[in-house]
């Protein structure tokens, strides 16, 4: 059957990114263990616990998960109002005084470690760049989905205008299988009643075709021999005016020109066809004889038309299915829904923009709070010097202080914004991998689909009940899909045998029964055939006495076996070639190559087909030399069996006819079953194969939603909410850092008389202002 070859490849290979692909899909594990549950279960906590708590108890993990980012979202806001009060009060690290340790510089390391760690991570590992990718890969997804979705709607196209042409090419079919039965009775079964002994009509049509094969090999022989002598005539007198130049009177260049000179008169041709005798009269003898019909009792047996009202019951039947409706029905509705894509998608591009924009602000407000931490370490680092005292660092050291603290502001105005957006996306994106994706790829979520009287409390079989309001038909969403996954028939996928059953088109035995009563029932009269008359048999004497016999085949094959030319002209010319390059550089060697490639020419264009012709002529010549050998005892073989056919004719054909036909019913009953079971196995497999279906719910599911949009969404609130997590220790290194890089009010005073406090003071009794302030 003939079949298109659809374009959409309904697979989507994510390239460096499916790795954070990966580690998402094992977080959302790590978050949701639980198994898809079954239609059964859900069925059963529907009807005894109710679908809240099976809901709750399959999404335990994201409602955890969700609360854990609702308390982010209330508190830090409320943290960082409480810890700006705090700061303003003088409390909480805001007073402007520093107590000086032993192991400050240990803990001004650590703390700007750790604070470079955490904002690595939320850079790198699990942040901004995670984030940013996501959010890019989505962007580019949707502006390159154009082509797929084309590429879609171009194979389901395809598909609806390739199935009719598909079932006419079934029907057409039908004429092959007969045409088969009725060569086999005309060859078969008309020859074994009548013509078992005419095998000499094979003999005359053999020689009819020799005697044309001779007529015409000749006829091209003679034209060709003369057309052959006329050049190479030529070519010996230009060799020889060439031969005559004053060059070869030199002394190295004379032998060579005696040679050639004297090679000129093997130039000539061998074979001479013109004498041979011609063999039209004996084919005009045998075409009269073959002007004799012995096949046309065929059109007396009614078969035929028994066997193209077969053929116009199935062409009927065919049109009377509703296919052709359908099927325009549905590209009317596939056209619109292509022009509806084709105009909104520049405003899902404006869409996508927006929220690539969003996206990228909310990056870009992580990267802000990144920079203030960037540059605090920065300066912080290079402007500090552990000789100066709290109240006399420098202002680069001063200025890197300052910038912690700017991030550990912007990060509590800003992370509360990001949770929210991270829950959100979480939610959404996490439930979709979770209860679309992962059920669509291990196919439990058409066993969901297909629970019985779930989707209906009234239907067994959702899918059956939709398209032949027979919710009773075994007919499920997962056996349509993997059907046509596997490319099979949209009459197998489908059953639709419910709406037309193809079997009883196809009954063949409603038809062979019909056959055998017209056969039981013929009334053959061939009383009035006279199968060879006088004539006839005149005709046949006259063909064995036609003079083949008479041909003179020796004189044929006398011919036939010499060569075209004396001497081989490529020999020649190549020998003519070789002596050339013997003569020294000049215009004589020249002209004497120019004369080898024009013998090496006449060769090809002329030699060679008439060596063509003298082949066809030999077989032709020694197949009437075996024929005439056994002509008038097959002669009078025929005659004697023309005789005794027309004694059966004459007195029992017709009982003859009807008894070898239904001999041989078997045989064409054979043929129909064959015809029968290719049609069914056609239909069930390669008529209107329903891949483009199955591409279409890839495309929709596996690769726009889960793919495209689900992967990038959950990679992005991943990257972005671990971004916002590992803020809460950046504030808290970022806010002790600060106090080392920062210019304070006041300072402890050291003294080494004092005894009991290791050279220090309390802050509170020993703090002196900074004189800059003060």
């Amino acid at each position: 059957v003939p079949a298109k070859t659809y374009d959409t490849g309904a697979y989507h290979e994510p390239g460096a990114i499916g790795i954070l692909f990966k580690i998402v899909h094992a977080f959302l594990y790590l978050v949701q263990p639980n198994s898809f549950p079954q239609g059964k279960q859900i069925n059963y906590f529907c009807l005894k616990y109710g679908f809240v708590t099976d809901a709750i108890y399959y999404e335990i993990g994201f409602i955890v998960s969700a609360a854990l980012g609702l308390l982010f979202i209330l508190l830090l806001p409320l943290v960082g109002l409480c810890f700006c009060m705090c700061r303003c009060c003088d409390n909480c690290g805001g007073e402007m005084h520093q107590r000086q340790k032993k192991n400050a510089d240990c803990q001004r390391s650590c703390f700007a470690t750790f604070l470079f760690v955490a904002s690595l991570i939320i850079r790198q590992v699990v942040g901004v760049l995670c984030a940013y990718a996501a959010n890019q890969h989505l962007t580019n997804q949707v502006r390159g989905a154009k082509k797929l979705v084309n590429s879609n709607f171009k194979d389901l196209k395809t598909f609806l205008n390739d199935t009719p042409a598909q079932i006419d090419y079934l029907v057409s079919q039908y004429n092959t299988t007969k045409d088969k039965a009725l060569s086999d009775l005309n060859s078969c079964f008309l020859t074994k009643v009548f013509f078992k002994k005419f095998h000499v009509l094979a003999a005359i049509r053999e020689t009819k075709e020799a005697l044309e094969n001779v007529s015409v090999s000749v006829e091209v022989l003679q034209e060709g021999t003369e057309r052959l002598h006329a050049n190479l005539t030529d070519v010996k007198m230009h060799l020889s005016n060439t031969l005559s130049d004053s060059a070869c009177n030199a002394a190295q260049a004379a032998s060579t020109c005696n040679i050639i000179r004297n090679s000129l008169s093997q130039l000539n041709i061998n074979a001479n066809f013109s004498g041979l005798p011609g063999v039209s009269s004996q084919l005009a003898k045998v075409n009269d004889v073959l002007k004799i019909d012995l096949s046309s009792l065929v059109q007396k047996v009614y078969i035929k038309s028994v066997l193209e009202s077969v053929g116009s019951n199935i062409t009927t039947f065919t049109k009377t299915l509703p296919v052709q409706k359908i099927l325009a029905d549905l590209m009317v509705h596939l056209t619109q829904s292509e022009t509806y894509v084709q105009d909104y998608f520049p405003l899902v591009e404006q869409y996508d923009f927006y929220r690539w924009l969003g996206c990228l602000i909310l990056c870009c407000m992580v990267v802000l709070i990144l920079v203030f931490y960037y540059l605090g370490l920065l300066c912080g680092t290079c402007g500090y010097d552990k000789h100066a005292s709290p109240t006399t660092r420098g202002c680069i050291s001063n200025t890197g202080g300052n910038f912690l603290m700017a991030g550990v502001g912007f990060s509590f105005l800003f992370s509360w914004v990001l949770m929210i957006v991270v829950v959100l996306t979480f939610v959404t994106g996490g439930n979709v991998e979770k209860l679309v994706c992962e059920p669509f790829e291990d196919k439990n979520l058409f066993k969901i689909l297909d629970t019985p009287y779930l989707l209906n409390q009234h239907w067994k079989n959702y899918l059956a009940g939709i398209i032949f309001k027979n919710p009773n038909v075994n007919l499920t969403f997962e056996k349509v899909y993997s059907d046509c996954k596997e490319n099979k028939g949209i009459y197998t996928s489908l059953h639709l045998e419910h709406l037309f059953n193809i079997n009883e088109l196809l009954n063949i035995s409603m038809y062979t029964e019909d056959v055998a009563l017209r056969i039981e029932h013929i009334q053959i009269n061939l009383s009035k055939i006279i199968l060879l008359d006088e004539i006839g048999k005149e005709n046949l004497l006259n063909f064995s006495s036609s003079g083949i016999d008479g041909i003179d085949f020796s004189a044929y094959l006398t011919e036939i076996n010499k060569s075209v030319t004396k001497v081989d002209l490529l020999s020649f010319a190549n020998d003519l070639e070789a002596r050339a390059d013997q003569l020294p550089k000049g215009a004589l060697e020249n002209a004497l190559k120019g004369h080898a490639n024009n013998i090496r020419m006449i060769h090809n264009q002329q030699v060679v087909p008439l060596e063509q012709a003298m082949s066809t002529l030999n077989q032709s010549i020694r197949l009437l030399k075996r024929t005439s050998s056994e002509l008038m005892i097959k002669v009078k073989n025929v005659i004697s069996a023309v005789n005794a056919a027309q004694n059966l004719i004459n007195n029992n054909a017709s009982q003859v006819i009807v008894q070898e036909t239904k001999k041989y019913m078997d045989t064409i009953i054979g043929y129909f079953e064959q015809y029968t079971e290719w049609v069914k196995e056609s239909i069930a497999m390669e008529v209107a194969a329903c891949k483009p279906i199955a591409n279409v719910i890839d495309t929709a599911v596996d690769i726009f939603l889960c793919s495209y949009i689900a992967d990038s969404v959950n990679t992005f609130w991943f990257g972005l909410g671990g971004s916002s997590m590992f803020l809460i220790p950046a504030i808290i290194f970022a806010v002790k850092l600060s106090k080392y890089y920062r210019r304070m009010d006041t300072e402890d005073v050291y003294d080494d008389t004092e005894n009991g406090n290791n050279g220090y003071h309390k802050e509170h009794l020993y703090g002196i202002h900074n004189p800059v302030f003060t």
